[in-house]
């Protein structure tokens, strides 16, 4: 049976080049980076490398790039770290309810030790509202974290536009971006969004799992969370994963070479697959944008759905991956009706997806609904 695999943003395939990169840093790259002989010097101008590659589709500098294990380890020290150094300006934050779990669990981590966070709710796109982020904004407000694209919705949020609101009443507060499902998939920079601090990870744009970064911006002095032998510049200790790291710098290469045709392609996609499910009575249109579209069949529980569509080879999720069968923490901040939750189901694509994986999707739903 062909296989059909729509669940792009719980993970991607390793890209081959990534892959081969990846593998050649196992058995050729092996040495510890920081070993002064010649093979931990290769391994550390591999890492180098990576490291300007991701730079580069970022468009920051390589050493605002801070290597990370992926998004939640870079949202929570950017969350946890960050708070502790603005704490000077007030003990506010603004987020929205919305958030990757490692952004609320942060969240909830800072209010027990004296934080106050608000939330902003989601409108009925998924998207927020500016002048109720303008009404929470107070004299001691010093951070806001607001992820670029929901992934859950596809929703893109207004993150520069919140950036600008924000820094107009507090210049001297902190913007936190999780970026980890827009990076390689839209074009942007952090001086354009107006962040400090941005996420992201490897695994989302055909990259290897194990290696993420988080982009903190130049002045910006993070304390570590992970103490030891002082690598990364003293903020990330432990031994480098140089074939994740070496991957997730191919991939990134690869993202920036092809990103507005990788874009169009998933629109492409994405319009085709919404005409076609206009056509099935059995089946709601919850959320769509970017590179998701977020559906429900009433008729089924998501977990039947989803091996339904399995068995005919098309693969989806029930939302966030990290979730595990939990009801969506998105779809109830956004009133959806929870009938239509139960049976909601997220199906993502990436440049690699084709218009038969679009059609094997559709066919199938529309045997089973």
């Amino acid at each position: 049976m062909e296989l059909h695999y729509l669940d792009n943003a719980a993970t991607t395939r390793v890209s081959p080049a990534a892959a081969a990169a990846a593998a050649d840093a196992m058995t050729e790259t092996f040495a510890n980076p920081s070993s002064v002989h010649r093979l931990g010097i290769e391994a550390e101008a591999a890492v180098r490398t990576a490291r300007e590659r991701v730079a580069a589709l970022m468009g920051c500098e390589p050493g605002e790039i801070l290597f990370t294990s992926g998004g939640t380890e870079s949202n929570n020290l950017a969350l946890l770290r960050g708070a502790e150094i603005q704490r000077r300006y007030g003990r506010h934050i603004i987020s929205t309810a919305f958030e990757h779990p490692s952004v609320l669990e942060c969240l909830k981590r800072l209010e027990q030790s004296g934080w106050e966070v608000n939330y902003l709710r989601p409108t009925r796109d998924g998207g927020i509202s500016l002048a109720e982020l303008e009404s929470l904004i107070r004299p001691d407000t010093a951070l806001l974290s607001m992820m670029l694209v929901c992934n859950e919705t596809g929703a893109r949020l207004p993150v520069e536009k919140a950036a600008a609101l924000l820094r107009r009443k507090n210049p001297n507060a902190l913007v936190h971006v999780d970026a980890v499902q827009a990076f390689g998939k839209l074009r942007f920079t952090p001086r354009r969004l107006g962040a400090d601090l941005v996420s992201v990870t490897a695994h989302k744009l055909h990259g290897p799992k194990g290696a993420g970064a988080l982009y903190i911006r130049d002045g910006i002095n993070l304390t570590p969370l992970i103490y030891g032998g002082g690598q990364e510049r003293g903020l990330r200790s432990g031994t480098e994963p140089v074939p994740a790291i070496v991957g997730f710098g191919v991939a990134a290469e690869e993202a920036a070479e092809g990103l507005e045709e990788h874009s169009a392609h998933i629109a492409a996609l994405r319009e085709k697959t919404l005409a076609a499910l206009g056509q099935m009575p059995g089946v709601t249109v919850l959320a769509s944008g970017e590179a998701v579209v977020t559906i429900s069949a009433p008729r089924y529980p998501s977990e039947v759905l989803i091996r339904l569509l399995e068995n005919r080879g098309v693969f989806v999720s029930g939302g966030s991956a990290c979730a595990k069968g939990r009801e969506s923490h998105v779809l109830t901040a956004m009133h959806v009706d929870p009938k239509l939750i139960k049976s909601a189901v997220r199906i993502s694509f990436s440049w690699t997806n084709t218009e038969e994986d679009v059609d094997a999707l559709t066919s199938a739903l529309g045997e089973i609904v």
